[in-house]
């Protein structure tokens, strides 16, 4: 079955596909020559990823799903959360974005933080939400050359790397992406 993955993110496919095969095909905004920088303008993870999966599924009129991910970090308030691609601005610069919540922790010991990501599907002109989480902690530096935006300075519950210096397939055994992706896969495979 193919599905429509409403991201231009490469990163992002590769994680997912490596989710979904062999039973599904991602096909990526790319793929559909669509690059059109999709506005997320709710102050939620759920109504980000509704509205683009909304976008694409009005454009395109296939099943497709879209995700919006935040990382959460305590002693800021969760932030920065649902603007996480924008924390130091508007170009969405992932090395600004760890610059600045590093220079943020500095001298902090409580470095609690969480990843949670939300799964919109549409599918027959039905909306689903699918949640992942994976809790953790930040580092006090980057680590790592793997994995992409805050991955190099977040270490998960019982782990010793962080997802950037982590193999992908062990990175997606626990990360928040693959506890989302993971119930949709469930719940599409109810279906057929």
């Amino acid at each position: 079955m193919e599905l429509i993955f409403a991201t231009n993110n490469k990163h992002k496919v590769e994680e997912v596909q490596a989710l979904l095969v062999p039973h599904f095909q991602i096909i990526s905004l790319h793929d559909l020559h669509c690059t059109e920088d999709i506005p997320e303008t709710e102050d939620t993870l759920e109504g980000n990823a509704l509205i683009k999966a909304r976008y694409v599924y009005q454009r395109f009129g296939k099943s497709c799903f879209a995700d919006d991910t935040g990382l959460e970090v305590e002693v800021l308030n969760n932030a920065p959360g649902v603007y996480s691609a924008r924390y130091a601005g508007d170009d969405k610069d992932m090395q600004a974005n760890r610059t600045k919540l590093l220079r943020e922790m500095e001298g902090v010991t409580h470095r609690n933080a969480r990843f949670r990501t939300v799964v919109a599907l549409i599918h027959h002109d039905k909306e689903y939400l699918f949640e992942g989480q994976v809790d953790g902690f930040i580092t006090t530096q980057e680590r790592g050359r793997g994995g992409f935006g805050y991955d190099p300075i977040f270490i998960a519950e019982g782990m010793e790397m962080t997802f950037a210096e982590l193999d992908l397939s062990i990175k997606n055994s626990i990360s928040h992406r693959a506890k989302a992706i993971g119930k949709l896969v469930t719940f599409l495979h109810q279906l057929y």
